[in-house]
């Protein structure tokens, strides 16, 4: 396979269908010699050079392969995983002192491990298991432990603590954590009777009132309402305004009689204001439906 046609494979995004192709194309490159590595790393750290960054990327790709392949036991898809360990590579490829004597690959595993890591912690569950950073060690670390300890008792919970340097109570919150499992909100209802299993749509609605989306809809529709009114009397002239709101909106309402004498007509004047402003109001709310 030329260098040519690897690149364009590489360039291409990763997914279920090509992936075996980005990984024979990704392995097929040839490892970098200390003396071509630290010659790239030089350019692109004193020159600028995007063209060696990405040599550097590119032939260092098989190392991300390998530790995103550690990671496939969270269920997540090889793919994604790897997307974001390159992710990683580029970062480290950024930061990469050649001078410091060390390969490439040494200081890009940190970058390479951190991405991976955040992208479990943001799609493994719906509800983040860990978000401290010693929460996510542990998370980690106990997955690993509990390959090889199964089912933890007191004992092996404070093996567990001691070695990671946290407190027991810590390890079985975690535990607990590992163990649970995602609820569709409204998935559909197990038929098993043994189960007895209900999506919680089914009980924490018990009346179309209290459903959030009805709610939600409710109080849309209520808001939008009352914007459509606002602009509706504002578009009075102020002595319609002042008749409607005092007539129909205020806590205490006035008589036409009341209103007449303030404004030196009669009851039948006012009735007639308010009827024609009544009138306006309506079409003006139709138009804005």
């Amino acid at each position: 396979m030329n260098n040519a046609l690897q690149l364009k494979q590489l360039n291409t995004p990763i997914t279920a269908g090509n992936l075996d192709a980005y990984l024979q194309a990704a392995n097929s490159l040839p490892v970098l010699s200390q003396e071509e590595e630290y010659e790239l790393a030089r350019r692109y750290r004193r020159e600028h050079d995007l063209d060696a960054a990405r040599k550097l990327v590119l032939h260092n790709l098989r190392f991300v392969n390998k530790i995103a392949k550690g990671y496939m036991g969270y269920g997540l898809p090889l793919a994604d995983l790897i997307q974001e360990g390159n992710i990683g590579l580029m970062k480290a490829v950024k930061r990469f002192d050649p001078d410091v004597g060390v390969r490439l690959v040494s200081f890009a595993v940190h970058w390479i491990r951190a991405e991976i890591h955040e992208y479990i912690l943001r799609n493994w569950r719906i509800v983040k298991v860990a978000t401290t950073k010693a929460q996510r060690k542990l998370f980690f670390n106990l997955r690993g432990a509990k390959k090889r300890l199964g089912w933890l008792n007191q004992a092996e919970v404070q093996a567990v603590a001691d070695d990671l340097g946290v407190k027991p109570e810590e390890v079985m919150e975690m535990e607990s954590r590992l163990a649970q499992r995602d609820t569709g909100f409204d998935a559909p209802v197990n038929d098993d009777e043994d189960q007895a299993h209900t999506a919680p749509v089914a009980y924490l609605t018990h009346a179309d009132e209290e459903d959030p989306s009805v709610l939600l809809e409710e109080s849309d529709w209520e808001t939008h309402h009352h914007e459509r009114l606002q602009q509706a009397l504002e578009a009075l002239d102020a002595r319609s305004r002042d008749i409607v709101e005092r007539r129909w909106l205020n806590e205490q309402k006035d008589t036409l009689h009341t209103l007449a004498r303030e404004y030196g007509v009669s009851a039948e004047r006012i009735r007639q204001v308010e009827k024609n402003a009544l009138k306006k109001l309506r079409n003006a709310m139709a138009a804005a439906a």
